[in-house]
Parts: structure tokens; sequence; C-alpha cells
């Protein structure tokens, strides 16, 4: 292998693949980057088995050839080049040189014959805008189980509702759901990504602006675009039927300012207890919608809010930090806040905005 690229676009990119190495002692090569120079252009490949990449940069190639480098080797000297020059890259003895104006950079190369493919989904495909993709994503993941217990909620859940693409997560403490339109949508009855792999994607596409064309079937999803092509592992499982425990007919509805509610919240949260229960008590007759916590090692706080409120009195307790999670997602000035029960989940959503819902279940007080 022997080319000459742009060392800002090289750069860039093995930032992005580098991440997606893996740690593997039954297969070492997982730790390198895959560099294929073929044509008029260098890919770069990495993956770890859940999750693989592959992205492309034009390049002038003298002799086509591959090689494997340490991930880690490569992202920290790259990190650290600043010259917006052009770079001359040279496979020798399955060693890579690197050569700039001021350096010149022996790698030690590793054995890719056992590199992993990245496989290449066929199955059901659609399009959307990249930006849709991470809005759906941002609004629900923080909900996802961190433990792999039960993988189907430890994943982001996507499906079809209408001319929505629906994303959904569950801990079975809270649970978010939003709503993206999109036209032209296939049926699609539901796609569970791992959590594991839901901060890559979004740190990949967060920053791109564009149309991905997403494909799927029931083992792979893939996302990619002309230079772009990343897959991840699909879980096999069945994902909790959340619709039923939605209250259909609140007997409680309060409106609040974000805002408001978000310093309260804040508050409340330097007096929670070390279960961190917010104590929440409405009472529409009286207009009172009162935020409380008690520490016995700090003291106690009451927070009187504004309010608009209907229905049924009601107290129940809840930890806050479920409550402050669902706040970037929120996109309106005001929130409702309806409740069932005592007993029954606290339904927040943004007002006039029927597109993102978030259930909180209470904590026994």
């Amino acid at each position: 292998m022997k080319l000459e690229c742009k060392i800002e676009e090289l750069k860039n990119k093995i930032s992005q693949v580098e991440r997606i190495t893996g740690k593997n002692l039954t297969l070492p090569v997982l730790s390198s980057i895959l560099l294929i120079a073929s044509d008029k252009s260098l890919k770069l490949r990495s993956t770890n088995l859940s999750l693989g990449i592959e992205v492309e940069i034009p390049a002038k190639v003298e002799k086509e050839g591959i090689v494997a480098i340490s991930g880690s080797v490569l992202g920290g000297i790259f990190s650290n080049v600043i010259q917006n020059e052009n770079i001359f890259l040279e496979s020798v003895d399955g060693n890579l040189l690197v050569t700039a104006k001021k350096s010149k950079i022996k790698l030690k190369g590793q054995p890719h014959d056992d590199f992993p493919t990245i496989p290449r989904v066929e199955g059901v495909s659609f399009e959307m805008d990249s930006k849709k993709l991470i809005e759906g994503i941002k609004s629900v993941y923080y909900s996802a189980s961190v433990s792999d217990i039960k993988p189907e909620t430890s994943s982001v859940f996507i499906y079809t509702n209408e001319e929505n693409l629906v994303f959904v997560s569950t801990d079975s403490f809270r649970l978010a759901e939003k709503k993206i339109k999109i036209k032209n949508l296939p049926e699609i009855s539901g796609i569970l990504i791992p959590f594991k792999n839901i901060p890559e994607i979004m740190r990949i596409f967060g920053d791109f602006n564009g149309i991905l064309k997403v494909c799927f079937n029931k083992n792979q999803i893939s996302f990619s675009s002309d230079n772009l092509y990343l897959t991840s592992r699909i879980i096999d499982g069945v994902f909790p039927d959340y619709r039923q425990i939605i209250p259909k007919n609140p007997g409680t509805n309060a409106v609040v300012l974000k805002q408001d509610l978000l310093n309260a919240l804040k508050i409340s949260n330097i007096f929670s207890n070390k279960f961190n229960q917010v104590n929440l008590k409405i009472s529409p007759q009286e207009k009172v919608f009162e935020l409380s916590s008690a520490n016995n090692d700090v003291g106690e706080n009451k927070t009187h809010l504004d309010a608009s409120l209907t229905g049924d009195n009601i107290e129940l307790g809840f930890n806050y930090k479920y409550f402050l999670d669902c706040f970037p997602s929120i996109t309106t000035d005001s929130m409702s806040i309806k409740f069932s029960l005592a007993s029954g989940p606290i339904v927040v959503s943004p007002v006039n905005d029927p597109s993102f819902t978030y259930l909180i279940m209470p904590m026994n007080r």
C-alpha cells in the first residue's frame, strides 16, 4: 500500500472509527483499525463485533493494499497532529510508514487476515434526515436500563405508527417515548438497538447533516451515507407492551413553566434523602403546587410554584433525578404533568406537543 491524502481528513476519520475498536483476548486484531487503499480512496474500518464502521476518504493511491494498525496508537498520533498538509502512508512488511513534512513514523502492524468483515445489511430500507434520527434517540435513550440482565429494556426500541417513527426506552422505573414524523416509512414492528451502542451512534451522526439510508433485518441495522457506513447488532427480544400503562383519563392535571419547575427541583435536590426522593402535593381547590424534601443531615425545604391546576388532590413522592432527565426533551416553555392515582405513573409532556411523553413511577412514601 502506498498513498497520499489530506492529513485533516484522515485525522477526523481516525477519531470516528478508533472508539469502535474492541478488546478481545481471543481476537486481538479487533483492537486495530483496518486501512484499505484501493482505486482513488482510503477506507478505514473497525468493529467490536456489536458495532462496525467503515469510512472513506479521497486519496491519491499509488499502490493498493491493506494493513491493520492499533487504533489507540493511530488515535494518539493523529490527535496531536495539527499541520494542514498532505501525509504519505506506505505499508512495508506489514508495518505502516507515516511521513509528513516534519516527521516520519513507523507503526507496527498486526496480521489482518483475521479481521472480521463488516456485514452489509440487506433487508427493509428507508431514508431519513440524520437530525431526526438523533432527535429521536436523544429524546429517550437516558430512560433505558444500563443493566444487561433484561436486554430488551437495555435498548432503544423503534417501531412505526402511521406516519411516525416511534422511539421508546424504559428501565421499568420511567419510560420515554418520542414520535418523529417521516414520510414513506415501511412497516416496522420493532427494532431493539443495544443501549451500549447508542452513545457511539449519537457521536458519529451528531454533527452529520444529510440523508441517511437505514436498512435492517432481524439481526442487524445499518446507517449509511456516501462515505460512511455504520452497522449495529439488534437484540432478539420483545419490548414490554408499554402503551397499556399510559393513563387514558388522568384525574389531575398541572401546567407549570419549565424553568420554574427546573429551579424548584434543583433546590429540592439539596435536601433530598439518599433515595433522591422529592415529594409533590397538588390541591387544585386551594391552588397549591408544592415540592418538598427533607434530609436529617441538611434540613428541609418546601417550594410553591404558580401552576394551572385541575382535578383531584394528590400527594406522592418521586425520584428527582428521573424528572430532571426529561427536561432536555421538553421543547416548550410550559409542561403538562398528569396523574391518575397516587400509585400510578406521573405523565410528563410539553404543552401542545403530543410527540413526546415521559412516565415516572412514584416512590412509596
